[in-house]
């Protein structure tokens, strides 16, 4: 078995180390004995995403996003809409979360439209939310996810697109409805940064589950050795727990 992996704009959404999830994501694979490939995307490239499995977005400022602009008008687009219904597998992080859907406000008005691929949208606000958090991830039956979060837009969801999970410390989407993250077709949308694939390898192994299922028909995991892994998710889920931060 082999997947090929997608690695979209690797050189500006960056924030926090997202790319180690997909470092994380390439050695769960190596370790099981799965070939893996990573090549990044980036500002002028073309994409042909019919010759990737897994799609990877980091986050970025509100700056790296208006970069982005021009370059995702017309074929990129298309090549990603086509991808997310074809149910190719997607994990995009805070800034790509966002840009998978229609259109970004900004709180003083100006709006920036994306790729429309989702339904939904965000309306940015000048408090920032900002600090770790805990929440339930439904894919994984109620299990907990720990990460950070750092945003300033606010994230609601239409139709056929679900949360990710709900939200037990933090904000989340929004910090209104109590969710997190947004879930389509074979999409998961988090604004969870940085650690989130090494600290939570439940949710690591799904998605490369869900990825080489949609490639093969059929996938089993084989369990690796997680005791690093997980003491790490549930130091801090105690801490949230006990201090909410």
């Amino acid at each position: 078995m082999e997947l090929k992996i997608c690695h979209l704009f690797p050189d500006v959404l960056n924030l926090y180390g997202d790319r180690g999830n997909v470092t994380c994501m390439q050695h769960r694979l190596q370790w099981r004995g799965i070939d893996v490939s990573v090549q990044g995307v980036s500002i002028g490239q073309s994409l042909r995403a019919a010759d990737y499995d897994l799609f990877f977005i980091g986050g970025g400022q509100d700056f790296e996003q208006g970069v982005l602009l021009k370059d995702l008008v017309g074929d990129k687009t298309a090549q990603i809409k086509s991808a997310v219904e074809d149910g190719k597998t997607f994990l995009a992080i805070c800034g790509g979360y966002q840009m998978l859907g229609t259109y970004y406000k900004t709180w003083d008005g100006d709006q920036c439209d994306f790729i429309g691929a989702l339904d939904l949208y965000t309306i940015g606000v000048k408090e920032r939310m900002i600090g770790n958090y805990l929440f339930t991830c439904d894919d994984l039956d109620g299990q907990t996810v720990v990460g950070f979060e750092n945003h300033s837009g606010k994230t609601y969801l239409g139709s056929g697109v679900k949360p990710m999970g709900k939200v037990l410390v933090g904000n989340g989407n929004n910090g209104e409805d109590g969710m997190e993250g947004a879930r389509y077709k074979n999409v998961f949308c988090t604004y969870s940064h940085g650690c989130l694939l090494p600290k939570n390898p439940a949710l690591a192994d799904h998605i490369l589950k869900t990825a080489l299922e949609h490639k093969y028909g059929r996938a089993e995991l084989e369990p690796l050795d997680d005791a690093i892994e997980n003491s790490a998710h549930d130091y801090m889920e105690r801490r949230l727990r006990a201090h909410g931060k």
